[in-house]
């Protein structure tokens, strides 16, 4: 019976396992939401035993689906919610608090003075990322100022600090490997992206000690193996990645130029940037896609704010829409927009605007404009904003656009799809497999343990379930585009006093 792989995949709000067979097919899967806590305004944490509870209970339950075991699987792949902080205790594993989540803000005053005192210029060289509360290095400095002896308790060596890889390594492991990968350990603002080591000057400034942080490992390669005691044999953990890097590698974006945009409550939009890393001047982040072997392949990333969550406003606030499945329906009864234009920006505007103050705005309404003109140009707005940071990635890496692989949930929009197509002027390839994430993973772990030869292998498995070629007049094109960037125009500056 052939081997599965298994893929791990640790997200904000559930945790999830699928297994993979060596064709890149999904076997089985198993998903389980787990509590989110709001402590304060702003604050937001997790329990991070329940994390671990969860990845292992969905981990048994996907072979149960399909009556395999733990010797059917020839590796464990590991792909996380990344940023989110754990602390924990190097003797018990127990945690010693609430796991800080990537969207928690209770550092944003800490990174206000850092500013102040002039440190970003340092953060942004040196790890490639804005100085935010977004990433692990504050989180983590907030942790060991509020929690009583957790700074002196670290310098003994009595507490680790990890991303969710980490902790979840280090509890399959029974406490003998503490490791990250390089995707991950960039998205601390603890790592220097150029010496591929942390930075001895951050963790000064930060007062971190070193001695809590994991070892920094390729994110294919064999990190370790479960112990015996928590699937019944020993299973080789053989890859790990952040979630979104994951899914880079998992829709084969293997060449400098190749990107990914994953469409969900926002948009992730990833470009191989290839083995040097680009200093964005687009406010966009640089960061590492992975490492393989003694090779690291870097990438810019820019985050959309609101896509699919201007979709689900239609259907929970205007009530418009019964679900947000009906969207694409609902768009095609017209030809187009009639003219109108709406811009997302509930909660400001990211790259390349970084605007706080823009609110949301629908322009160009007449007399004759009724819901499912507003309903096509929300869909539109989602296609007009990657264009805006496909546009900043090309004029930061000088590489021009092959064609953009998609995922997540409104990839399934042809509508969509075809317009994102025709505005972008490139192909867009949607994958029969949307479930690249966790596909990333299995290919970091079958490529470590042999089961793929190399990447031209995994490069295979990812077939094409459509592709959407542009077909938009290059006049109606710049006149649409024209007209976009007038609505953001008047979106910007609106909530400032």
């Amino acid at each position: 019976m052939e081997q599965l792989l298994m893929a791990l995949d640790q997200g904000t709000t559930s945790s999830r396992c699928i297994l993979f067979d060596s064709r890149g097919q999904v076997c089985s899967c198993a998903q389980k939401e787990y509590r989110q806590f709001y402590p304060k305004p702003g604050w937001v944490e997790q329990d991070a035993m329940e994390i671990w509870s969860t990845q292992i209970g969905v981990a048994l339950e996907a072979m149960l689906k399909v009556n395999r075991s733990a010797r059917d699987i020839a590796a464990i792949g590991i792909t996380n919610q990344r940023e989110t902080v754990v602390v924990w205790e190097r003797e018990t594993a127990t945690p010693i608090c609430n796991a800080i989540v990537w969207q928690c803000r209770r550092t944003a005053g800490m990174c206000k003075q850092l500013k102040a005192q002039g440190y970003e210029p340092m953060f942004h060289e040196k790890t490639g990322l804005i100085l935010d509360a977004y990433f692990s290095a504050t989180k983590l400095k907030w942790i060991l100022d509020n929690i009583p002896g957790s700074r002196e308790r670290a310098q003994r060596g009595e507490l680790l600090f990890g991303t969710v890889d980490s902790w979840l390594i280090y509890k399959l492991t029974g406490g003998k490997v503490h490791a990250t990968d390089y995707s991950n350990a960039a998205r601390t603002m603890l790592f220097n992206i150029h010496t591929l080591d942390w930075d001895e000057d951050i963790l000064r400034l930060l007062e971190i000690p070193r001695q809590m942080l994991p070892q920094i490992k390729p994110s294919s390669g064999i990190f370790g193996e479960c112990d015996a005691s928590v699937f019944g044999v020993p299973v080789p953990i053989g890859g790990a990645a952040g979630d979104q890097q994951s899914a880079l590698f998992g829709q084969a974006c293997f060449e400098r130029g190749d990107a990914k945009n994953t469409y969900g409550t926002g948009c992730f939009l990833l470009m191989n940037t290839g083995d040097t890393p680009v200093e964005s001047h687009n406010g966009l982040l640089t960061t590492i896609a992975w490492g393989l072997g003694d090779k690291v392949t870097y990438a810019l990333e820019g985050s959309i704010f609101v896509a699919g969550a201007a979709v689900q406003w239609l259907r929970d606030e205007l009530d418009v829409l019964d679900s947000s499945g009906d969207s694409e329906y609902m768009a095609s009864k017209v030809p187009d927009t009639g003219g109108v234009y709406l811009v997302p920006a509930f909660v400001g505007l990211g790259a390349p605007y970084w605007d706080p103050y823009a609110r949301g705005t629908i322009v160009g309404l007449t007399r004759g404009s009724n819901k499912y003109h507003i309903i096509r140009a929300t869909l539109e707005s989602v296609a007009y904003q990657t264009r805006d940071i496909l546009l900043a990635m090309q004029e930061d890496s000088g590489v021009g656009l092959h064609s953009l692989k998609v995922d997540g949930g409104a990839s399934a929009n042809n509508l969509l799809m075809q317009f994102q197509a025709d505005i972008i002027e490139s192909q867009v390839y949607r994958p029969r497999c949307i479930e690249t994430t966790a596909l990333g993973a299995a290919c970091l772990a079958g490529l470590a343990v042999g089961v793929f030869e190399d990447l031209s292998q995994i490069r295979g498995i990812g077939q094409v379930e459509r592709k959407f070629i542009p077909d938009m007049d290059a006049d109606r094109r710049r006149e649409l585009v024209d007209g976009w960037k007038r609505a953001v125009q008047r979106s910007m500056g609106w909530a400032r006093e």
